[in-house]
């Protein structure tokens, strides 16, 4: 990277698979959706024989159920499937037909097995000590984990298979990309960086947890420059900070990083059971400082 330059480097996230029962596994590892695409029935002249699968992802395909157009359509309608982010199971008829732009004179029907769906995606900013001891924790959980900072050198040589790096000289910028319903746990190293990030994240209604690190005095002051910045109480409400179960005591990298671990854990489990937000005792989104009595003052 150049220095000055405004560039962005994602580690590259192509398969190792060359068929579709290791890109299942790959899948599988990595928490990323995936839809089965699977030949159950033939008549007539045809590309492949039933029981040929191929599994298609939202950027690769894996394997193949015969070329052509054919397989461009089941591709597409695969996408269109993984968009709409539901567990879904379809059959689908082709005829082989001119109107496909395939002669061969005979009809296919495809099973859509759409998997794996349901995964969170948190998007953490920020590779210092507290963060490199949260990723390895959070990534054995039902994740996808975006790992997001400036500085190349400090990101681990290796990661898991379901954290993605990002290198971002203004990560700030990497919050508009995010998918809607992330999370995201911001730690960077820069109190203005933190700033910049939380106040593009507030302006996205669909980023329902902006976790912030940082002391009682940071969040009071971080909570009244957005309060003038025209920020309300609904806005705020999405603003948990300090991020962490406040239950859990400590300030050691490894002390944060299982606070945090564990208030993302809760939030899991009670995703699962769309449990109203208000349920999470251990939680304090900004909006409780708004109720405190003491003045919030930014000096």
């Amino acid at each position: 990277m150049t220095p000055g330059s405004a560039t962005s480097f994602r580690a590259p996230q192509s398969f190792r698979a060359t068929n579709w029962h290791e890109a299942i596994a790959e899948c599988q590892a990595r928490n990323e959706g995936y839809v089965l695409v699977t030949v159950v029935g033939t008549a007539g002249s045809t590309p492949r024989e039933p029981g040929s699968k191929m599994v298609v992802t939202a950027s690769q395909s894996i394997d193949t159920i015969g070329g052509g157009h054919l397989e461009f359509d089941a591709i597409a309608r695969a996408r269109e499937f993984l968009a709409k982010g539901e567990v879904h199971t379809e059959l689908h008829s082709y005829p082989l037909s001119s109107s496909l732009g395939q002669c061969c004179g005979g009809a296919v029907k495809v099973l859509f097995d759409v998997c794996n769906v349901h995964q969170q995606h948190i998007a953490i900013f920020g590779a210092g000590h507290v963060a490199k001891a949260l990723v390895p924790i959070l990534a054995q959980l039902p994740v996808r984990i975006s790992w997001i900072d400036s500085r190349e050198d400090l990101f681990p040589s290796t990661l898991p298979a379901n954290v993605q790096k990002v290198v971002e000289e203004a990560p700030e910028s990497e919050v508009r990309h995010l998918d809607e319903n992330s999370w995201l746990i911001i730690l960077t190293h820069d109190h203005q960086l933190d700033y910049r990030i939380t106040e593009q994240a507030l302006k996205q209604p669909s980023l329902p947890f902006v976790g912030l690190i940082g002391s009682d005095t940071k969040a009071k002051r971080f909570i009244t420059k957005l309060t003038q910045r025209g920020f309300d109480d609904n806005a705020l409400a999405r603003l948990f900070t300090p991020i962490g179960n406040r239950d859990i005591p400590g300030k050691q990298p490894i002390e944060v990083a299982v606070s945090i671990s564990a208030q993302i854990i809760e939030r899991l489990h009670l995703s699962e059971t769309k449990t109203d937000n208000s349920k999470r005792n251990s939680e304090k989104p900004a909006t409780a400082f708004l109720r405190e009595k003491d003045t919030i003052s930014d000096t």
